[in-house]
């Protein structure tokens, strides 16, 4: 058994709207804008970091460096994550194990991915895709079409659910209809149209029952996120009111249950079942106690099959959960996915689940004050990747306290922005730039002109 972890507190979040990939921002600014406005918000400088953690799945080796030498050259260890679309949330649990046993005080992860438009694509075609055991699994139990791989694999699991369980194709149209719904309230969300049900319904169909608007779209973006030590709080008591504590965790991996012949199974079902109650038994809570949850909705199909796995549904109901509006504002239970989810806020792979972190930091801080869920006391976050991981988060206020109902003007003048960051995308100066970048070991060969270019864009 890994023995106890010591506490482990995010103290700052940052993220840049996630965009259409257009090619015209590089990954370099995209990193650089959200360390800096991560920073700025934990209210510490690049020489109080003890190690960097990037995530990114598209891109050569050491983009990491790249990124964080533009804050400082202090020769801390910095590693490169890629766990396919869980990438940033594995960068995160990455960051709370070092400070949970000890091995840091003060960690800054930062995910950023730019990425091609379209499908994802396989880049390397001269080796053994690492999914081919599963596609092998769905071309011999539900065979293949010209759909795109991810839309036939989730798509798949999608009608499993109806078959199993008697959803419709209305009920995944919904999900979509609210996803697109909530994003209309994220200032950083790439897509903020709302939509009826029947133009999500009627949208190009994509790989029944998934119709283009039940489906992420690809993003360029970047978000990051400080996590810190008991001692390291301590001693910064000017954050100890933003401090939100992480209460339990756990990546895991698939089980050979992955090979069942399920398709819901083969989009990793068991493993998000399996993370789901690891991390609330560490957190010693029941899914009756979660307000708000970001959970991984890649496509429609997913987020019906996560709220089962995780328990927000009872065994084979999480379509009567959607049914009754109980993922909305208008229900009794949850709000899922209020940044609008990878369907509508956007999916840039390394960035997701960093900047799923950050929604859920700001509605247990009380800043999510445009879309929060009064008597919010615990947060949860689930992140997936094929191939396979995924990460189940909880998270809550060290005062075990419900999140207070803050104003923008409260905020802007607590955090020294005079913004309220959950709810305006705005920039930073170059005095706050400064101020975070290192005192003792900066660059300016190392940050060429992204200051500008970051600058030049807001």
């Amino acid at each position: 058994m890994p023995r106890k972890a010591a506490p482990a507190y995010v103290i700052g979040v940052g993220m840049t709207k996630f965009i259409k990939p257009r090619g015209k921002v590089d990954y370099t600014e995209l990193g650089f804008e959200a360390g800096v406005k991560a920073m700025l918000d934990a209210k510490i400088n690049y020489d109080e970091v003890d190690q960097g953690v990037a995530c990114y799945c598209y891109g050569d080796s050491t983009c990491g460096q790249a990124v964080f030498y533009q804050f400082g050259m202090t020769q801390i260890p910095l590693y490169n994550v890629n766990n396919n679309c869980s990438t940033g949330s594995t960068g995160l649990h990455m960051a709370r194990q070092a400070v949970a046993y000890g091995a840091a005080d003060c960690v800054l992860v930062i995910g950023f991915e730019k990425m091609n438009p379209g499908s994802l694509q396989a880049y390397f075609n001269d080796r053994v895709n690492p999914t081919m055991t599963t596609n092998k699994m769905m071309k011999e139990t539900r065979g293949v079409t010209n759909a795109p791989g991810a839309a036939q694999l989730f798509g798949n699991a999608g009608r499993e659910y109806m078959e199993k369980f008697g959803a419709t194709a209305d009920d995944f149209a919904e999900i979509g209809r609210v996803n697109h719904e909530h994003s209309k309230r994220n200032p950083y969300s790439q897509f903020q149209q709302e939509y009826t049900l029947e133009e999500v319904k009627n949208s190009r169909m994509i790989h029944e029952p998934l119709t283009m608007l039940q489906c992420c779209p690809t993003s360029d973006g970047g978000a990051a996120v400080v996590v810190c030590s008991q001692e390291f709080l301590d001693s910064h008591p000017q954050v100890k009111d933003q401090a939100i504590l992480i209460a339990g965790q756990a990546l895991a991996t698939d089980s050979p249950e992955l090979f069942s012949r399920s398709a819901m199974d083969l989009v990793g079902f068991q493993m998000s079942k399996y993370a789901g109650q690891m991390a609330m038994k560490e957190a010693n809570i029941t899914p009756a106690d979660v307000s708000v949850v970001e959970l991984h909705d890649c496509f429609s199909a997913n987020e019906m099959c996560v709220i089962d796995a995780l328990g927000l549904s009872e065994p084979g109901k999480a379509h009567e959960l959607v049914r009754n509006g109980d993922i909305t504002y208008k229900g009794n239970k949850y709000i899922v996915n209020p940044s609008g989810g990878l369907i509508s806020k956007g999916h840039p792979l390394g960035a997701t689940g960093l900047a799923q972190c950050s929604e859920l930091i700001w509605h247990l801080r009380g800043m999510a004050n445009n879309r929060a869920k009064a008597g919010t006391k615990y947060c949860l976050q689930h992140n997936l990747g094929l191939g396979g991981a995924v990460v189940v988060t909880v998270y809550t206020r060290p005062d075990g306290k419900a999140a207070p109902q803050l104003s923008d003007a409260d905020v802007g003048k607590a955090n020294g922005l005079g913004y309220n960051p959950a709810t305006q995308a705005k920039g930073f100066t170059a005095e706050q730039c400064d101020k975070v970048r290192s005192k003792k070991k900066r660059s300016d060969w190392a940050l060429q002109d992204t200051q500008q270019k970051v600058q030049a864009r807001f």
